[in-house]
């Protein structure tokens, strides 16, 4: 590999930006695309559809024998609030492949016993992510129904662009959320970004059932995003 493409595709794995390595089997000139540059023709929706999947292959274009090589930064789950449907998105997240963080300054409810090997935070948001910044990698799940809790963190991830950002709460609820963020300087289109409820609508009641709902909408999200936009912080 030429060690210019090298050194850049170390800089984008640092930075966890997604990119695919297209090598020519003909032994012509490698190249690398990084998630959101123009593709154009029949490779862009091959590209396209390797970012989604995040699965390398070998693909014939246009005559040319190419492997495509995906690199995509580890998917992260980060959950605001030590609830009873944390304890059960965690188990699950990793199964499916996901790092989990959960973030919660209610020391009552964010202890080692209730989260056994779990990547846990007993501090407020603001701090938690000030040490640990959410990406465009990131989903944020905020389920405390707490406004000091949950506002700023969902305020940031709509900011910085994260691929999923989901809230526990009714309807009422979120119209209450959506007017206190407007008054952050969020746009209806920052605003319309938010799921909620949280979930896929599959009638869930127990904490185990609704966190099967919001894992699997976090998948739909992850597959299925924008890969032609540029990603990284939209501040």
């Amino acid at each position: 590999m030429d060690r210019q493409i090298l050194a850049r595709l170390n800089a984008l794995r640092r930075a966890r930006q997604a990119a695919v390595l297209v090598t020519d089997l003909s032994g012509g000139q490698d190249r690398l695309i990084v998630e959101g540059d123009a593709v154009d023709g029949p490779f862009a929706d091959v590209v396209a559809s390797a970012f989604r999947s995040g699965k390398s292959s070998a693909v014939e274009i246009g005559g040319q024998s190419l492997f495509l090589n995906v690199h995509l930064p580890p998917p992260q789950i980060v959950v605001i609030g030590a609830v009873h449907i944390s304890q059960v998105l965690a188990g699950m997240a990793e199964l499916a492949g996901f790092d989990i963080r959960i973030i919660d300054p209610r020391t009552a409810f964010a202890t080692p016993e209730r989260f056994d090997g779990v990547d846990l935070m007993a501090d407020w948001p603001v701090d938690a992510l000030k040490e640990r910044p959410l990406d465009a990698y990131t989903a944020l799940v905020a389920v405390t129904h707490d406004p000091k809790i949950d506002d700023f963190p969902i305020a940031d991830a709509l900011k910085v662009g994260c691929f999923y950002v989901g809230a526990l709460g009714s309807r009422k609820t979120h119209a209450s959320r959506v007017e206190r963020l407007k008054r952050e300087g969020l746009t209806e289109a920052d605003l319309a970004r938010i799921h909620a409820p949280i979930g896929l609508p599959i009638g869930a009641s127990s904490p185990a059932e609704i966190a099967v709902a919001i894992l699997a909408e976090i998948i739909a999200a992850l597959r299925g995003r924008d890969v032609s936009s540029p990603k990284g912080d939209k501040r």
